[in-house]
């Protein structure tokens, strides 16, 4: 990675997981709900990825996400904890050439099973390190920010 560019996360998971939240909540932003149709690169604090669910959840679209990961450093999965389902297919991380984590987002509206739940969703789908986050409290969002930091990106 070239010195000083920041880094680039890529988020995939189901349409209203909480993937353009976490963008929003790691780049400062005020929470504003924007149904995310198209892959977006948003440049601000942090370079993201921004896919929508429809990637995940249609099989035809997974091999966009694959070109797509080409341009980021780091994949995050993200899994609502409110969500009884996953779309992630078993070891999904493997097709990623590039390091890859998991969020568990909506902690603050789920139960101790739920999030159980949404780890072990993570986990199958390869997801090694895992966080627990809440967009709308802020809780887990710095834990994310250093685990980031840990890369050696320069990540504001």
């Amino acid at each position: 990675m070239e010195e000083g560019r920041k880094v680039r996360l890529m988020a995939v998971g189901r349409i209203a997981a909480g993937k353009t939240s976490l963008c929003q909540r790691l780049n400062q932003e005020e929470l504003k709900y924007r149904k995310t149709q198209t892959i977006q690169v948003v440049a601000k604090d942090m370079n993201f990825i921004d896919t929508p669910g429809e990637y995940l959840e249609r099989r035809m679209f997974r091999g966009p996400l694959m070109v797509t990961a080409m341009q980021a450093d780091l994949i995050v999965l993200v899994q609502s904890a409110i969500d009884s389902q996953s779309m992630f297919p078993p070891d999904f991380v493997s097709m990623f050439p590039k390091p890859a984590f998991g969020v568990i987002t909506k902690c603050d509206k789920a139960d101790g099973e739920q999030i159980h739940r949404a780890e072990r969703y993570l986990r199958q789908a390869g997801a090694k390190d895992i966080f627990k986050i809440s967009n709308v409290t802020d809780e887990g969002i710095s834990e994310v920010q250093e685990y980031i930091d840990k890369f050696g990106f320069e990540f504001l």
